[in-house]
C-alpha cells in the first residue's frame, strides 16, 4: 500500500481529481481521508513596513553561532 498526502481544489460540480501517471491499467482500492484548508489571509508588503520599529538589529563583536545551523534545524519547517 502507498501513501500520498495532497493539496488539491475541489471544484463547483464537487469532483476532486487525482492523477496517478506511475499506475497504469491496473485495478486499485483507494481510501479518501480528506480535511478542508483553512483560507488564511497573506498580510500584504505594505502591513510589514516598519514591523522591526522597536526592536532594532544590534551587531555586536560576538559574531554568529558557529553552530547556527544546528540551531535553527526545523525552525522553518
Amino acid at each position: 500500500m502507498q501513501s500520498m498526502t495532497i493539496k488539491s481544489h475541489v471544484g463547483h460540480d464537487g469532483m476532486l481529481h487525482i492523477s496517478l501517471p506511475q499506475i497504469q491499467d491496473t485495478d486499485v482500492e483507494v481510501i479518501i481521508v480528506y480535511q478542508p484548508i483553512q483560507k488564511t489571509e497573506k498580510p500584504s508588503l505594505a502591513s510589514l513596513y516598519g514591523i522591526c520599529a522597536d526592536d532594532p538589529i544590534i551587531i555586536d563583536d560576538e559574531g554568529i553561532f558557529d553552530n547556527l545551523d544546528e540551531k535553527l534545524k526545523g525552525a522553518f519547517d
